[in-house]
């Protein structure tokens, strides 16, 4: 498997944000790490060996990230202000930054990456995904929770809303961009039954987007299923499965849900 790193200063957080490729062709994957984690999370619990048939066969390209997690969200020193403005300064590193890197390295402007993360990387991967669907193809989220107010301490302004998909989706009517999510943009939303899940989040956020008659795949799997590595490498390998085996269906809505009849 082709790998590589590289880094570079982001002017809109002003600081070094790294990015670690694995692979050489095929769909680009744009992925968050878990709370308050690195770049190189995924590879560390082997989410990375567990999508390789996928990478070393040129069906996926991933491109995996920092977050700011460490210095917003999960920063108990931090203003709640504090949080959410570098919420907005890290998609506007995302967008100008990375974004740009990913087109130049697949050779083509145009390219729209799907988004993937778990945990509090999945609140990061579809809240980019639902803010900028003219930028990226859709996102698999896991486990993933899309409400961020328990962080901020009772505090709420612009950055705060438009960073809330729970808040902004529902009172979004801009009819392009609306015609974007509901046409242009795969969905899903997956997470298990068993310990340390909440899937009250994601049925929560399927039903806000389902009210907005934007599609979207719910899977709830077993309840055997933790909010745990080993179930979140079965997930994606299995969704990236359902791309790669039918790559057209990246511009397509997702078709009913269906869940693995085994979790095993």
């Amino acid at each position: 498997m082709e790998r590589r790193e590289t880094t570079w200063h982001s002017t809109d957080l002003g600081i070094e944000m790294p990015l670690a490729t694995y692979g050489h062709a095929g769909i680009p994957l744009l992925m968050f790490p878990t709370a308050a984690a690195d770049y190189l999370e995924y590879e560390r619990f082997l989410l990375i060996d567990a999508i390789a048939p996928h990478i070393e066969a040129g069906r996926v390209r991933v491109y995996a990230i920092n977050s700011v997690n460490r210095y917003s969200l999960l920063n108990d020193q931090a203003s709640g202000q504090l949080k959410a403005r570098l919420l907005t300064s890290y998609d506007q590193y995302v967008v100008n930054d990375v974004l740009p890197w990913i087109c130049q390295d697949c050779g083509d402007a145009s390219v729209r990456p799907l988004t993937t993360g778990a945990s509090l990387g999945a609140f990061l991967a579809l809240n980019m995904t639902l803010k900028h669907p003219d930028r990226f193809s859709g996102c698999i989220a896991m486990s993933g929770s899309y409400d961020i107010r328990d962080y901020l301490q009772d505090y709420y302004d612009d950055d705060v809303y438009f960073n809330n998909p729970v808040d902004y989706i529902p009172r979004l009517e801009d009819e392009q961009h609306l015609s974007r999510l509901r046409s242009a943009v795969k969905l899903v939303l997956v997470t298990g039954l068993g310990a340390y899940e909440n899937p009250g989040r994601s049925v929560q956020m399927a039903d806000i987007l389902g009210n907005k008659n934007i599609p979207v795949q719910l899977d709830l799997w077993g309840q055997d299923v933790d909010h745990d590595w080993p179930w979140w490498r079965k997930m994606l390998d299995y969704y990236l499965g359902q791309l790669t085996a039918h790559p057209a269906m990246v511009s397509e809505p997702w078709s009913a849900s269906v869940v693995p009849e085994s979790t095993a």
